[in-house]
């Protein structure tokens, strides 16, 4: 495996946007080595708290507000709501995101860019350790999903070597 991520849009805006997402990709890492180096396993409570935290925002998204029960994960909506709540413009620009298809059952988007393997290959971390790292990471758009009664599928991803990132946004039932 080797990971491809070059950036084709590099304007002030994108770049100073896509700053905010490395750095919350630091946070990630620092936390998870910190814990590491303490005697903890990040594997164990990393990928649930994140998953908690894209629960909180789809729940949120859906409803409006900030409450427990958005935490929990409020569940409904459609795909095409998720596209327009959570996949703003601005956010399409700093992921170089391709949208595929929107319908109420699914969307399908392709990520060219990301500035979390970015983030983490300036810490050095290896291509196995940039794979770990990103599925903890997609547990927020997991829990996001879940929170508007979709599944999330990962056919290809940046961190795994494949120069793309296919989002794949699936209705339940």
């Amino acid at each position: 495996m080797s990971i491809t991520n070059t950036a084709r849009k590099n304007g002030f805006l994108v770049r100073n946007l896509r700053n905010f997402f490395e750095h919350r990709a630091l946070w990630m890492y620092f936390l998870c080595d910190e814990a590491r180096k303490a005697g903890a396993k990040p594997g164990q409570f990393a990928p649930p708290a994140i998953r908690r935290c894209g629960l909180y925002h789809g729940g949120r998204a859906l409803t409006g507000i900030d409450t427990k029960a958005a935490a929990e994960g409020v569940k409904g909506g459609s795909c095409r709501l998720l596209k327009k709540k959570l996949f703003p413009r601005p956010g399409r620009m700093i992921f170089e995101m391709k949208i595929l298809r929107v319908t109420d059952d699914n969307f399908d988007v392709d990520f060219h860019y990301c500035p979390l393997v970015a983030a983490w290959k300036k810490q050095g971390c290896s291509d196995e350790e940039c794979d770990k790292l990103c599925d903890w990471a997609m547990e927020g758009d997991r829990g996001i999903a879940e929170a508007f009664g979709c599944d999330l599928e990962l056919p290809k991803t940046i961190a795994r070597g494949d120069g793309v990132c296919q989002i794949r946004f699936k209705r339940k039932g």
